[in-house]
């Protein structure tokens, strides 16, 4: 994979204690933890940096961006002639034609599933699933749309999944498959992974695993309208239609976010400055035509709003006309302080003194499982910095204590760093945070009832043993 061209921030243009004050607006956040960040200008990164223990080459799960793929993914298809966006829905799935009889939802064309205009008042997911576990294709063209498709906004993940559908069923490939060729290889992207369903198909609407290097450069391809590196890729037509308002917000507010209020294109939300794709707890590809500039942001935030204000307030400003000088000494300290950049670890100290043959042994539930809690049925603490989880029937063993920067990362089974210790004689608290997800699990193990409690910080959406915490392994 060849690296992206750097430049320093005041040579194209920016500010870099502009730069400087986004990231203390982001760290000084209680409720948002950066987990990477990559800025580009003009075509070049200016500045780049990873929060230990999260690196450039971990993947991470991108929730909802991975719409932005799909949809990328959708425009190969449509210059290629397999589909067609004013074709109904229905014309690629004749197995249902002689079931789908409400004429909205045989009105409904892939252009409506493209911009989630397919005429349903709100997210289908949960009642799609509830008519067809198995196919939810099926299920979702079962559930009669509200109004009329493209009259108005919803947004609904069995819309991209249906999109997704009819690429993986016109182009014979997995998402991850048919983009290859012709995104991640010409682009530069290395490894990627998708979840898939029960049936094989890829998500499309959440589920994707990628680098940040890989937002930032599906961003770059997007804010030059299709090309790369001299060579077009995209339809000049496609990027213009995927970016502009297809379908309006009739309501005054969308969760209260001012950005969540533009409009949508073709799985790409409009903003206050420019457009973006954007995911759960705070995955963010934005693009800025204005500005000639690309942020990729990956964390963990339920206030993904704050992170856009936060750019908005000091990006925006950081952006001139042209090269500025006397930037250097700025420009170094930014990137002295990009190279340092690392997560607080949670405080804790080793094993009480005398206690060591007391912490030898495992620990029960305490309390239900509730919808912030993994279903673990035990924990096993070996004083030494050793915990074995047990979930499943799976037993995942992590470390703490041993790594130089108050984290202690282990790959497999699945990637975990650790941090915390003992709090007191009784108590031992530590902070897991699953490194290719946004997600932390805050464990406490209590030795006076050899109880524990587990629970997320951030609830995962897509549910399911610890073991599938990470980006999916090739068959």
């Amino acid at each position: 994979m060849s690296s992206l061209p750097t430049s320093t921030p005041a040579a194209q243009g920016v500010d870099a204690s502009g730069v400087a004050a986004f990231l203390d607006a982001l760290e000084a956040d209680p409720h948002l933890e950066p987990h990477s960040l990559m800025l580009l200008r003009h075509g070049q990164v200016v500045a780049s940096g990873w929060w230990a223990p999260y690196a450039p080459d971990r993947l991470q799960l991108l929730y909802s961006l991975s719409k932005s793929f799909t949809a990328t993914a959708a425009g190969f298809a449509v210059a290629e002639g397999l589909i067609r966006l004013d074709d109904p829905v229905i014309s690629y799935f004749p197995e249902f034609e002689a079931e789908i009889t409400d004429p909205r939802s045989r009105a409904m064309l892939v252009r409506h599933v493209a911009s989630m205009a397919s005429g349903h008042a709100e997210e289908t997911l949960d009642r799609a699933r509830a008519l067809d576990r198995d196919e939810l294709v099926r299920g979702f063209l079962l559930v009669p749309p509200d109004k009329d498709p493209g009259t108005v906004f919803a947004y609904n993940q069995p819309a991209t999944y249906t999109l997704a559908a009819i690429v993986q069923r016109v182009t014979g490939e997995r998402l991850t498959e048919y983009l290859r060729p012709r995104l991640f290889e010409p682009l530069g992207i290395g490894e990627a992974a998708w979840i898939a369903d029960r049936r094989g198909r890829e998500l499309g609407f959440s589920g994707l695993h990628a680098t940040t290097d890989a937002i930032a450069r599906l961003g770059e391809l997007y804010l030059r309208g299709g090309v790369w590196q001299g060579e077009r890729l995209l339809p000049e037509s496609w990027v213009a239609e995927a970016t502009r308002v297809q379908i309006a917000h009739e309501t005054a507010t969308v969760n209260g976010w001012a950005d969540w209020q533009q409009g949508y294109g073709f799985q790409f939300w409009m903003a206050r400055h420019g457009y973006r794709g954007d995911g759960a707890y705070g995955q963010f590809c934005v693009v800025l035509p204005e500005q000639d500039a690309v942020l990729a942001i990956t964390s963990e935030t339920v206030d993904m709003q704050r992170v856009l204000d936060l750019a908005w307030e000091h990006l925006l400003p950081a952006f001139g006309a042209g090269p500025l000088p006397g930037g250097g000494a700025a420009d170094a300290a930014l990137a002295d302080r990009l190279a340092r950049l690392a997560l607080p670890p949670a405080e804790g100290k080793p094993v009480p003194a005398g206690r060591a043959e007391d912490w030898n042994t495992s620990f029960t539930p305490h309390g239900g499982t509730c919808a912030d809690r993994p279903a673990l049925t035990g924990i096993e603490v070996e004083p030494g910095g050793r915990v074995v989880l047990v979930d499943d029937g799976d037993r995942l063993e992590v470390r703490f204590g041993a790594g130089e920067s108050g984290w202690t990362v282990v790959d497999e089974p699945v990637p975990v760093a650790v941090s915390g210790g003992w709090t007191d004689t009784e108590t031992l608290a530590l902070d897991m945070a699953f490194l290719e997800t946004p997600h932390h699990l805050l464990v406490t193990c209590s030795l006076g009832d050899r109880t524990f409690t587990a629970r997320w910080r951030t609830q995962p959406l897509h549910g399911g043993p610890l073991r599938r915490m990470r980006a999916p392994r090739s068959a």
